[in-house]
């Protein structure tokens, strides 16, 4: 049920399938459904497909919905985050470049979503930037979030993302770099 007034709110979704061909067929489903904003969706491996999405609360979860119902078994990871950060859709298959170099944390995930998702918890606890989530093309299925700030919070940021993800059996691992060197830093911000 939508509550009056919400339908404005910008949402983020996501969908992982282990099936190429469900998960377009679940796209167009999706699309036919309500008017979402899809912001990917493309084939990954080991042959996954993942459709990433924003919209209004009310189209996103008639979308969201019709996505699950249409894959049912062939859903690995799944996420529907209402009042998403906006740096986390700013950084999705993106670098975006900050100011902060006290400190970078990195969290390796075993799917897309999962990642996300970590990207978001990261977003809403620590004083952090969210400097990149890598989109898993040509990692073996793997995701991972690069983000930056001070280093305190950086570690809350990572510890925080990371129970979330160990709890979903998605997560891979993660680093905390105090004070990196500068040399890295052409190499950090590269795509």
């Amino acid at each position: 049920m939508i509550e009056e007034g919400k339908e404005n709110i910008i949402v983020l979704a996501t969908i992982e399938f282990d099936s190429i061909a469900i998960g377009i067929k679940s796209l167009d489903e999706m699309a036919k459904e309500a008017p979402i904003n899809i912001i990917d969706a493309f084939t990954i491996c080991p042959g996954k497909y993942i459709i990433v999405f924003s919209g209004d609360v009310a189209s996103v979860e008639y979308a969201y919905n019709k996505g699950l119902e249409c894959g049912s078994k062939h859903i690995i990871d799944k996420l529907y985050l209402p009042m998403v950060e906006q740096s986390v859709i700013n950084a999705i298959g993106k670098v975006v470049e900050t100011q902060h170099w006290d400190a970078v944390g990195i969290i390796e995930t075993l799917s897309i979503t999962a990642a996300i998702q970590a990207a978001d918890v990261a977003a809403n606890v620590g004083d952090i930037d969210i400097v990149e989530i890598r989109l898993s093309i040509g990692y073996g299925g793997k995701s991972y979030i690069k983000i930056m700030g001070r280093l305190e919070d950086v570690e809350i940021a990572i510890q925080e993302s990371e129970e979330v993800i160990k709890y979903k059996t998605q997560y891979f691992t993660s680093v905390v770099i105090p004070q990196p060197h500068s040399e890295i830093k052409t190499f950090f911000y590269k795509t």
